[in-house]
């Protein structure tokens, strides 16, 4: 569909012709009525202001508010809102309207965009230099462009968070006024030569502060400042919304789940990568596939939880699943980074098809370089690959960019694999440690605990990590773990030779 067409519900308006119809039946609105619609659908779900309106509708004439209003019930009517609990036109208090859906599957987003809006707000000058207005303006600019390459996130445009700028706000009105649940809020302080900067994550609703962090730094090269800075706020930022989501979907009423709600219910099994709580994970999921046969994140979901039972119990179907869904995930209409980052993932340990793995991971990057699940994912295939460079440099930057997430097993897996491939063994040791600390659940853990306390001559401890470990998995075998580990012999091998060592078995 073109551009100049807008889906929304049973309604389809087609701009460029000013037609409205219902189902394809045509709908009359009065001239002034479908100015307004028109205008209100073609600000891509924008505030438009009262005056931008009226100005639009009735040039060059001097309008009072109230025939605006009257319009604006006209169009209510048309669009049978209350019906269903549909509502299109959003009343901004005090400053005009905004368009709630404008694509085809425009009622399920709408449902799930407030819970994933967010509003950048500008940040406070604290200095009395007047030059740091500029920075703070240019860093609130970066974080808002950094965060709309987000793709599951709705973020305010400035145009529309910088109407505040200068202001005493209060965060639950803002977030009234925008339609959104959470707000970033921060300051700006130079002191000689240094700059601090502060910004906080606040859930509008509940005025809970959800994440803050402040950063100090020197004051050489402004604008590399500015990069640093946006690339760690939007990296903390989507880990701190994504558990803030979970948390909020775990007080809802089950019946009363979306698509997008049955996601993050699952999410937590899914990324744990046992194989027993992905099986948890699979009736939410395949409702939500009900639901949205095309969403990328509940194929990239499904991907993972059927790679998570393969590996443990190799099992064909699910690997044939795990990879169905994986391409499902990856078409090039996808635009999603998290889903294209699981897929490379899955792709490079079910298919072992690198080349196209590597791909994937590259797309995924290219559309967000902070995702945090492709940083993850990414970096261990790439160690399994025999890219260890890369696979370091992936890890550590997950670790920087949110070091509290609970996910971070992933990264200090990779940084074991890449550390053992390069003899590197009291690295290994500290990072498989760590990971086993985040998930004692996961066997995968230990099996980099166990080579690395072979590497270090540590031989007795190996073999009571490699026994925890056969508790967590009475069935695994190096060869059945190679089904999906062997990717590059070169690297595998050596992990092999360690858990030989350690008194893991061959085979069945």
């Amino acid at each position: 569909m073109g551009t100049d067409e807008i889906t929304f519900g049973p309604f389809r308006l087609d701009l460029k012709q000013r037609i409205l119809s219902r189902e394809g039946e045509p709908v009359r609105l009065g001239t002034r009525t479908l100015d307004i619609l028109c205008a209100l659908a073609s600000a891509n779900g924008e505030l438009v202001t009262k005056d931008s309106l009226m100005a639009a509708v009735w040039p060059n004439q001097v309008i009072e508010d109230n025939a605006l209003q009257v319009q604006v019930s006209a169009l209510r009517k048309a669009l049978e809102e209350g019906k269903d609990g549909q509502s299109y036109v959003i009343t901004v208090p005090g400053r005009g309207y905004r368009f709630t859906s404008q694509s085809s599957g425009a009622t399920l987003a709408a449902a799930r965009s407030l819970s994933r809006s967010i509003a950048v707000l500008p940040f406070l000058n604290m200095s009395s230099d007047p030059e740091q207005e500029y920075f703070a303006d240019g860093m609130v600019e970066e974080i808002i462009a950094g965060l709309s390459r987000v793709k599951w996130l709705l973020v305010i445009a400035r145009n529309s968070s910088f109407v505040y700028k200068g202001k005493a706000v209060d965060v639950k009105q803002v977030a009234r006024e925008l339609g959104v649940r959470y707000v970033v809020e921060g300051s700006v302080r130079k002191a000689g030569h240094r700059v601090r900067i502060t910004v906080q994550l606040v859930e509008a609703e509940t005025g809970i502060q959800l994440w803050v962090e402040r950063y100090d730094r020197q004051l050489d090269d402004i604008f590399a400042l500015q990069d640093e800075i946006t690339l760690c706020v939007v990296g903390a930022i989507e880990p701190g919304l994504r558990k803030a989501e979970i948390e909020r979907v775990k007080r809802k009423r089950p019946e009363s789940l979306d698509a997008y709600d049955l996601v993050l219910r699952a999410m937590p099994f899914v990324h744990s990568h046992i194989a027993q709580e992905a099986s948890a994970a699979l009736p939410l999921l395949e409702k939500a596939l009900q639901l949205e046969p095309d969403y990328p994140a509940v194929h990239a979901s499904l991907a993972l939880a059927y790679h998570s039972r393969y590996r443990t119990h190799l099992r064909e179907e699910d690997r044939a699943a795990a990879i169905h869904h994986a391409r499902a995930a990856s078409t090039d209409a996808v635009d999603d980074a998290m889903s294209l980052g699981i897929s490379g993932f899955v792709t490079a340990l079910d298919e072992h098809d690198q080349a196209n793995a590597i791909k994937l991971f590259d797309r995924a990057l290219a559309l967000s370089s902070s995702e945090m699940f492709t940083l993850w994912c990414s970096s261990i295939a790439l160690a399994f690959m025999g890219q260890t460079a890369t696979a370091i440099e992936r890890a550590q930057r997950a670790l920087q960019l949110s070091p509290f997430d609970q996910f971070n097993f992933l990264a200090y897996n990779a940084l074991a694999i890449s550390y053992l491939h390069t003899q590197r063994y009291g690295e290994a040791y500290d990072a498989a440690r760590r990971s086993v600390q985040l998930n004692p659940q996961f066997f995968v853990s230990y099996l980099f605990l166990v080579a690395a306390l072979v590497g270090l001559r540590r031989v007795e401890d190996a073999k009571l990590s490699a026994q925890r470990l056969l508790e967590l998995n009475p069935t695994f075998t190096i060869k059945r773990y190679a089904v999906t580990a062997n990717i590059e012999p070169s690297v595998f091998e050596p992990f092999a030779d360690a858990w030989r060592a350690a008194g893991l078995p061959e085979a069945d």
